[in-house]
């Protein structure tokens, strides 16, 4: 497989996909209004929520995927843990998904604080959401497998169709059918269904053949060897979860849904720097497991720098300029004073925070190819113990701009603590080196070019 090939097409589609998305979000708001936005910000934090019920089975059917076809096992186990997941899956995704449609009267009632839009339409838009919900979260076992099969060209395509679905083609449809939440989400809904459809025949096509004498029956066995590991992905990503999502939980409380459509909306453009990020992440990980499941060591560490420096001059560069021109980004592309003053220091804050995020999480790639995620787990339960009583105090105290002080000031102390524990561990000699070199001196260039705009425009 050619991973530069790989890169430079998740890097095409992540680039196409994140512009469509971030592009049209004014448009959202100038026709369907912002507290229909607020329900779509609901929307995106949901999904989040609903991969806690992942338990670390999507990495690891990747992991495993990659594992198979490094010669790790045969065919018929594959298939036999490929079988028990996908029952798995399914039935997480039945038991959430019924959970959130017979809530949704209920957390529209006494959760969203409700404006102008009615309750009955609100309901009807978070019933379709727990059918999307569900639908999408399924789709991540299918693409763990194609992901880890390295076809991250035909992926990205993939991708790249439904993002024009769902976040161009909607425009249409609203014009014809009425820009309102009931039409959107119903639209989302057809999407859901097209991508679950596409992802399920492409994974199907990429198990191995068996002979008629072998039957893949059912058995808990290979999901019991990999549970180790998947309960530690499992951890961390709830941990993730926690981390990332929390402040926008309470924020969808504490806040109207139009004031948390603004919110939402800065939170979503910064978050854009992780989403530039992944196809480097999606990428690098099944080929450093592949390196580490065949010895290479000092193969592996190289990949793991160079990753570093690629994603650190692409994602830095972008933080420094959300973080920076936040205040004339957010004008010159949606021309509305109200939302500038609004959500111009969350952008700020976030981008920040999200800058620095993308960095401090390439230890945890260098754990996941070792399938070694202990000190992993200890390091986010820490984490998220010293976090959220400053969260919820600093989003209690000062709104949104307290849960973006407490977000950048949980992700510098990540980058200079936790990951020289993880160097020190894994790849020992290289910490110093690997901050210094691949991050400060990378991140160089584009500081000093903002330092000089901003000095010469006074």
């Amino acid at each position: 497989m050619n991973l530069k090939r790989n890169i430079v097409a998740s890097y095409a589609s992540q680039i196409y996909i994140t512009s469509v998305g971030i592009l049209t979000l004014p448009l959202y708001i100038k026709y369907m209004g912002a507290e229909a936005y607020g329900l779509v910000g609901f929307f995106a934090m949901l999904q989040a929520w609903f991969a806690l019920l992942d338990l670390g089975l999507t990495p690891t059917i990747a992991r495993e995927t990659a594992k198979f076809r490094a010669g790790g096992y045969d065919g018929l186990y594959y298939r036999q843990l490929f079988r028990a997941l996908n029952l798995l899956f399914f039935g997480i995704a039945i038991i959430g998904g019924i959970l959130l449609f017979f809530n949704a009267e209920a957390i529209g009632n006494h959760w969203l604080k409700i404006e102008k839009l009615s309750i009955t339409e609100v309901s009807f838009a978070l019933q379709v959401m727990a059918i999307s919900v569900a639908l999408r979260w399924m789709t991540g076992l299918y693409r763990g497998v194609v992901s880890g099969s390295e076809l991250l060209v035909w992926l990205s395509g993939f991708n790249a169709f439904i993002a024009t679905l769902r976040f161009l083609v909607i425009f249409p449809v609203l014009w014809h059918f009425g820009a309102t939440p009931t039409v959107f989400f119903s639209f989302q809904l057809f999407v859901a269904i097209i991508e679950y459809c596409g992802l399920f025949l492409k994974s199907r096509s990429l198990l191995p053949k068996l002979g008629k004498a072998q039957q893949i029956g059912f058995s808990i066995k290979p999901i019991k060897n990999v549970l180790q590991f998947s309960l530690g992905i499992a951890l961390t990503s709830g941990l993730w979860v926690l981390v990332t999502q929390t402040d926008k939980l309470i924020m969808s409380k504490l806040l109207t849904l139009e004031e948390y459509g603004y919110f939402t909306l800065a939170v979503l453009v910064a978050s854009g720097i992780m989403m530039i990020s992944a196809p480097i992440s999606s990428s690098i990980m099944p080929r450093m497991t592949k390196l580490y499941e065949e010895g290479k060591q000092d193969e592996l560490i190289a990949l793991y720098r160079k990753s570093t420096q690629l994603v650190t001059v692409i994602a830095g560069s972008i933080a420094i300029i959300l973080a920076g021109f936040s205040e004339t980004i957010l004008y010159l592309w949606t021309g509305n004073k109200h939302i500038v003053e609004t959500a111009a220091p969350i952008l700020t804050l976030y981008a920040i925070g999200y800058g620095i995020l993308a960095v401090s999480a390439f230890p945890y790639y260098l754990q996941y190819a070792m399938g070694k995620l202990r000190l992993h787990v200890i390091g986010s339960i820490l984490y998220v113990a010293v976090l959220l009583p400053i969260l919820f105090w600093a989003t209690e105290q000062y709104g949104m701009v307290g849960a973006g002080y407490a977000w950048v000031i949980a992700n510098i102390t990540y980058l200079f603590g936790y990951t020289q524990i993880v160097h020190n561990k894994y790849a020992p000699n290289i910490h110093l080196s690997w901050l210094v070199k691949d991050v400060f001196l990378m991140l160089t260039p584009s500081a000093i070019i903002y330092l000089l705009i901003i000095t010469i425009s006074g």
